[in-house]
């Protein structure tokens, strides 16, 4: 599996992508995450809907999906690794699909699994005895499964059921592991909470087959605030990325709209003309390195107010996972109000962002929605935001 080079997988369950702005939102996710592999879950999208999604830097996607809005996964692929796909396998309901592929020609087998909420070790087992053909050491299987595999998986410590013994005895001969687990054995952390029962879970998995266990680097859970669920990411082999290439710098048009932005641009200018406008330099020498002066000016306030816009989040998502690793311990109604309020609020500036960011510029991978429709997103994330599970950060 790529020996020679760095691979990252992530999963998660987007708990749909229907509204235009969540789309918005999950790619610029992703492209922060900047994993080599990406698996989301309960995309909801309809066979004929799929064109909707779609992230600048991953352009092979895959679907499976039904033809009305539940269920559905989807894969997708970096265009920085050299996937070359073989065969691929679906089901007709959309809970999985696997993709079969060579990074740099060596096989690799992604499944991107999404267990439905009833049945659902019996499900996941039958998935996995119907592809144990197609398993081997380069096999990697994601996903929501719905179960936790283990007591330490689960805050409430409950013992598995016989269904989930019999999964993990499936997943025991077929030589899997679960990664997780695996690197860390005492660690209790999880990717949903579940408000019927007031408890924490880890129902997302990552396996591998155990042969493969020197070349997991590392695993980890992820945030994902627009989502009821949290991510998970493994990092696999110690190989170096190849060398990116310099890109050029280009003006952001969206500071010009700013009256700071301009004003400090102005006086930049005044004090660059007053000090180098003399006899002794020419038009095209004074005009060259004003650009170069200009640019620098440009990057610093671009980077001086990205810095300012994280502020207000990073300050609140610290906060936040404070209150979860406190609601963990001891739980309390109080405390659960708080977290949904912080995550309301942390939802509230980024739908706006991404509404902001929408109207002010042109994305390629985005289809730009009319003020009404906007307007229902945003209606629709302070809904989900007032009704939605919070889990572990």
């Amino acid at each position: 599996m790529a020996i020679n080079n760095h691979l990252s997988i992530i999963t998660l369950n987007v708990n749909g992508l229907n509204a235009p702005i969540k789309r918005h939102r999950v790619a610029e996710w992703i492209k922060r995450q900047k994993p080599s592999i990406c698996c989301l879950q309960e995309t909801h999208l309809r066979t004929k809907d799929t064109y909707r999604l779609k992230v600048k830097g991953w352009g092979k996607i895959f679907h499976a999906n039904r033809h009305d809005r539940k269920a559905g996964v989807a894969t997708l692929i970096s265009d920085k690794i050299d996937f070359k796909t073989k065969d691929i396998k679906k089901d007709k309901e959309g809970h999985y699909l696997m993709i079969k592929g060579s990074i740099q020609g060596e096989d690799v087998t992604i499944v991107n699994i999404y267990a439905p909420n009833t049945g659902t070790p019996r499900y996941t087992q039958q998935i996995l005895t119907d592809i144990k053909g197609d398993i081997d050491e380069n096999t990697i299987i994601v996903g929501d499964l719905n179960t936790p595999l283990t007591s330490m998986d689960r805050s409430s410590r409950q013992k598995t059921n016989k269904a989930t013994e019999i999964l993990k005895e499936t997943i025991e001969k077929l030589d899997l592991i679960d990664i997780f687990r695996t690197l860390h054995p005492k660690k209790a952390e999880y990717t949903f909470f579940s408000n019927a029962h007031g408890t924490f879970s880890r129902i997302d998995h990552i396996l591998g087959h155990k042969a493969n266990l020197n070349k997991f680097r590392s695993i980890e859970i992820i945030s994902s605030i627009f989502s009821d669920h949290n991510a998970m990411k493994l990092e696999i082999n110690h190989g170096k990325s190849k060398e990116k290439k310099p890109t050029p710098w280009r003006l952001n048009n969206m500071l010009l709209k700013n009256q700071w932005v301009n004003e400090e641009i102005k006086k930049e200018i005044k004090n660059y003309l007053e000090t180098n406008d003399n006899e002794d330099t020419t038009s095209q020498n004074l005009w060259d390195a004003a650009k170069a002066v200009l640019r620098g000016k440009f990057i610093a306030i671009q980077a001086f107010l990205k810095k300012e816009e994280r502020s207000q989040i990073d300050n609140l998502t610290l906060h936040l996972n404070e209150l979860e690793k406190e609601e963990q311990r001891s739980p309390k109604v109080s405390r659960r109000k708080e977290i949904i309020k912080i995550k309301e609020e942390i939802n509230k500036i980024e739908t706006q962002k991404t509404i902001e960011k929408i109207n002010k510029t042109k994305s390629w991978f985005f289809e730009k929605p009319s003020h009404s429709n906007l307007e229902q997103d945003r209606d629709a994330h302070s809904h989900h935001c007032s009704s939605t599970s919070f889990w572990k950060s």
